[in-house]
């Protein structure tokens, strides 16, 4: 099954993450991607602890705000090549593609490759893809769709990101 969660709101990549929790607690393994993240933060330091959970960050310390630079691209690359050979390996049972949706719009990745990458996987995989501005095609491809959408956000009330909430 490919499961989609994007939109504007806050919320994505945890969504992804309590599923990976959920699938870990029933001995499912689960290998999480994360696309344009390089930055070490709270749920790393709880999901180390988790023997089936294995996470991988493709990025720089912040995530891309500005155009991306060849390394930036670089990494993606890796990613995907990471990912065929996870999903070849049959280890894992769940694999999140973390702000995948974002690698596709920023052009670090071609949404060829994900698409093939989605329609050659395993049936006994579920793929969960998140970020915002997730393609036509990817919608149109998965089981699940979930949009998270901002209603209202305390950052812009200049609350900063806090540590253990947003990070």
């Amino acid at each position: 099954m490919i499961q989609v969660y994007t939109g504007n709101g806050k919320g994505k990549t945890t969504a992804a993450i309590g599923l990976a929790l959920r699938a870990s607690g029933a001995g499912l393994n689960v290998y999480i991607a994360q696309f344009a993240k390089g930055r070490v933060c709270s749920e790393h330091k709880a999901l180390q602890k988790i023997k089936n959970i294995k996470v991988e960050q493709f990025g720089r310390d912040y995530f891309i705000l500005h155009k991306p630079r060849p390394c930036d691209i670089d990494s993606a690359r890796q990613a995907m090549e990471k990912i065929r050979k996870v999903i070849a390996r049959g280890n894992f049972r769940v694999i999140i593609l973390d702000e995948i949706n974002v690698a596709l719009k920023l052009g670090l990745v071609c949404l060829k490759d994900v698409l093939e990458l989605i329609k050659h996987a395993p049936v006994t995989i579920e793929m969960v893809l998140t970020g915002r501005c997730a393609p036509r095609k990817i919608i149109e491809c998965a089981d699940l769709v979930s949009r998270i959408d901002e209603v209202k956000h305390y950052y812009k009330r200049g609350v900063k990101a806090r540590k253990g909430i947003e990070f």
